[in-house]
């Protein structure tokens, strides 16, 4: 910490006052040049657009929505409304949101095609010297020899690969001594005494103990393939522009994966990325994305390194925009990346996300919010997405309140008529008060849809010309990501009593010390200590506890869902049963393979026999407008 602080203490010396630290030696008015073009605020467009739509929509709806709470007779049946009432409004919000996003990327992208941004090129011309770069390739339990080759192939002239290897495998071990041994002088292994901070440790260690000359360093994950002319591309964006900490490149799924999983799903980072980073170099916050990416040092020894939370790589991007610098996403350097290549890693790698998020909002937050130089857009282009995983939670206690609260206090029993055959069959059900009937109209069956399909939209866009390929990951993302609001919630929940957050490492094949042992009682003191013990530090999706929760919650919402006859929340339970399950099966079991159609396919029919009840056929009692 003493070297550190020395030169850190050198760098503010020869800081040009009022710019940043990265324009030191640049000559004044260029560097207030690139101060005023680069370091600027974003434009706030797209989040006033954001939010006068939505306050347009509460100032057409809230009346009719307030109308429910004249049905309350209690302080429990009231809360139980107002709790109905306010999620629906924030959920509207997180709708609008998702639709601008994919309408600002779609005005960015035509935009570009006129005349391009500047975010969206890299630099073409040659540099005159080429600064040493040093290559931080992460692993832990998952070195993949084609991804570290991908950084010793590099057309860059000057450049040293440094092996952070952070395994506790023998067998890993002797993997990463044999690739470096081939690559004498150009790989160096680096190793730490122990694991602390997880990778910001990792990265941390590697830059003060081993790569301390260069001014830039790349960051790639174990799984990552970088493109040959990475640096080459990248280096010269950050030589010229000095308020740049960092450059973001762009990534696609791997297509040589052999993953089932991974060729089903692995077009959605595709998408996810074409659709949601390249506009942020205008309208928000570029997000460092901890792999990828090429950093200036500078920054690094500015900020004191990489923060010791599991979020390195936002609190990173946060800490650093702060100091004056900004990041750039640049869409033409493409590397690719391995999607999960089982349901359980996958899982994994989720509980890693809701975990590490929550540890960030809980220590970040509040100063994110109090940060004099980062304007509000870009805070709310960092707060949206990542308040997104924990709140899941409060999706959760909402499917409690609507599926359970409000039937207790506003339900009735009536049947439903079936007619088959010219046979008349009554299936009793519980509908809820007609008092609700003030929210069954089109407009509000409108912006319900909107607000369900907001988040694929840019899904729906990108394969409509192929909806054979569209209906197929539409149900396999339903069967995944719309059944992970049980796993979510217990992650938020375990994290609010333990304040840990742990890094899973995803591709790490060999974390059995988390897998339930066989045999034993299921249900002795010990295991349930230990399970306890276990949820509590990380929420593994290995233990009982979790998984047993998530199936649990499954049943208790399918029943519920019966009883109101509520068709698309039965596709939805029918995935929360699922997803455990596929925790143990291949993707490829023949099970597996049928079942993942059936959530999307009753979603959909309920959606349509609701659509139609709306407009007079009263096929189906419509709910209250967010069962889909």
């Amino acid at each position: 910490m003493n070297r550190k602080s020395s030169i850190v203490s050198a760098l503010s010396k020869t800081t040009v006052i009022g710019l940043p630290a990265a324009t030191a030696g640049v000559p004044r008015n260029v560097a207030q040049q690139y101060t005023r073009q680069m370091a600027a605020a974003p434009k706030p467009t797209l989040y006033l657009v954001v939010f006068s739509v939505w306050i347009a929509a509460l100032v057409w709806f809230q009346p009719r929505l307030l109308l429910l709470l004249d049905m309350a007779y209690n302080l429990p049946s009231q809360i139980a409304l107002w709790l109905f009432v306010g999620f629906i409004d924030f959920a509207w919000l997180y709708g609008i949101y998702n639709v601008a996003i994919v309408s600002f990327a779609l005005y960015y992208r035509i935009k570009n095609k006129v005349a391009p941004a500047s975010g969206n090129l890299t630099a073409t011309a040659a540099s005159a010297t080429f600064p040493p770069v040093a290559i931080l390739y992460t692993t832990c339990n998952d070195f993949v020899e084609e991804s570290v080759l991908s950084c010793v192939r590099q057309d860059y002239p000057n450049f040293t690969v440094y092996m952070l290897d952070d395994s506790s495998g023998q067998d890993y071990k002797d993997q990463v001594d044999a690739f470096a041994a081939r690559f004498p002088g150009r790989v160096q292994v680096i190793r730490r005494p122990d694991r602390k901070a997880f990778k910001a440790g990792n990265m941390n260690h590697g830059l003060a103990e081993a790569a301390t000359e260069e001014p830039y360093f790349a960051i790639a994950d174990a799984d990552e393939i970088l493109p040959p002319d990475f640096l080459t591309k990248l280096v010269p964006i950050m030589e010229n522009d000095p308020t740049c900490g960092f450059v973001q490149a762009n990534h696609r799924a791997n297509p040589d994966s052999k993953s089932a999983l991974a060729k089903s799903l692995g077009v959605g980072i595709d998408i996810h990325w074409k659709w949601y980073q390249p506009l942020r170099n205008e309208y928000g916050f570029v997000m460092f994305l901890g792999h990828g990416a090429l950093l200036r040092r500078k920054c690094w020894e500015e900020i004191g390194g990489f923060p010791d939370i599991v979020s390195e790589d936002l609190g990173f991007a946060i800490h650093i925009r702060e100091k004056g610098y900004r990041g750039r996403f640049i869409e033409d350097v493409i590397c690719y990346e391995d999607f999960p290549d089982t349901v359980r890693a996958f899982r994994i790698r989720h509980m890693k996300w809701t975990r590490g998020t929550s540890e960030f909002l809980r220590r970040k937050m509040g100063w994110l919010l109090r940060a004099k130089n980062i304007s509000w857009t870009e805070k709310l282009d960092v707060l949206f997405p990542t308040l997104n995983l924990p709140l899941t939670l409060l999706y959760f206690v909402f499917m409690l309140n609507a599926n359970l609260a409000l039937p207790v206090f506003f339900s009735y029993q009536q049947d439903l008529t079936f007619v088959i055959g010219g046979h008349e069959f009554l299936i009793p059900i519980l509908a809820l008060s007609p008092g609700f009937e003030v929210i069954y109209d089109w407009d509000f069956f409108t912006i319900t849809l909107l607000t369900f399909f907001a988040p694929v939209l840019s899904f729906v866009l990108a394969l409509a010309h192929k909806p054979l390929k569209l209906f197929r990951f539409l149900s396999h993302s339903t069967a995944l990501y719309a059944a992970l609001s049980p796993l979510s919630s217990i992650g938020v929940l375990a994290y609010m009593i333990s304040g840990k957050a742990f890094f899973l490492v995803t591709g790490d094949v060999n974390q059995q010390e988390y897998k339930s042992k066989a045999g034993g009682n299921w249900f002795s003191m010990k295991k349930v200590r230990d399970g306890w013990t276990q949820f509590l530090a990380k929420s593994h999706p290995d233990t009982r506890i979790v998984q047993g929760f998530e199936i649990g919650a499954g049943l208790l919402f399918m029943v519920l869902s019966l009883m109101m006859f509520q068709i698309s929340f039965f596709g939805l339970c029918l995935a929360f049963l699922l997803l455990p399950l596929m925790h143990h099966l291949s993707w490829e079991n023949r099970f597996v393979k049928v079942a993942v159609y059936i959530p999307f396919i009753l979603i959909m029919l309920g959606v349509t026999l609701s659509g139609l009840s709306v407009f007079g056929m009263k096929a189906v009692f419509f709910g209250y407008g967010f069962h889909f």
